[in-house]
């Protein structure tokens, strides 16, 4: 496939009007969240679902660069996932899972799984070369569905399920 991309250099010198307009949207956000990073080297999505967990589902988020769990609920420890691609990878077995979805068109979040982290860890037996294990979507979807509702973290205000026609469109 031929890249149809025209690189000049306006397009290229625009680049530092857009970044320095989403350092303003990070510096904006780590104000009113002082205790999450937002950067654009991978944080920042992270970060927007920490946030979104700690306001919907109470989650008491930890310090930053715990292992394996981000926050508590209800004596509860919390692993929190959000993508925007259609699978997530974890390295340990979580002992609650939420993982979110992040629709890039309408800024919407959707619940894709939330429950005990054992359902999704016990699932798949093998790890990658860097020892993680990926789930899709669809398989996160399906697990979630065997997922007692007193298993389950309450959302407040609700955050609707994750469907497949919610996912973003590939460019």
């Amino acid at each position: 496939m031929e890249d149809k991309t025209i690189y000049t250099p306006e397009k290229v010198n625009s680049i530092k009007d857009r970044i320095k307009q989403l350092m303003r949207i990070v510096n904006d956000l780590e104000k009113d969240f002082p205790d999450r990073r937002f950067t654009l080297d991978g944080h920042l999505v992270g970060s927007i679902g920490e946030v979104i967990a700690a306001c919907c589902y109470n989650v008491k988020l930890s310090k930053l660069g715990e292992k394996t769990h981000d926050g508590v609920v209800d004596g509860k420890k919390v692993q929190i996932k959000i993508t925007q691609q259609n699978n997530i990878m974890i390295s340990s077995k979580p002992e609650h899972l939420l993982v979110l979805y992040l629709n890039n068109e309408s800024g919407e979040v959707y619940e894709v799984y939330n429950g005990p982290g054992d359902l999704v860890w016990d699932s798949k037996k093998n790890l990658d070369s860097h020892n993680y294990k990926h789930f899709s979507l669809g398989k996160l979807m399906k697990l979630d569905k065997n997922v007692e509702s007193d298993k389950r973290l309450q959302s407040n205000p609700t955050i609707k399920k994750m469907q497949n026609e919610y996912k973003n469109k590939r460019r």
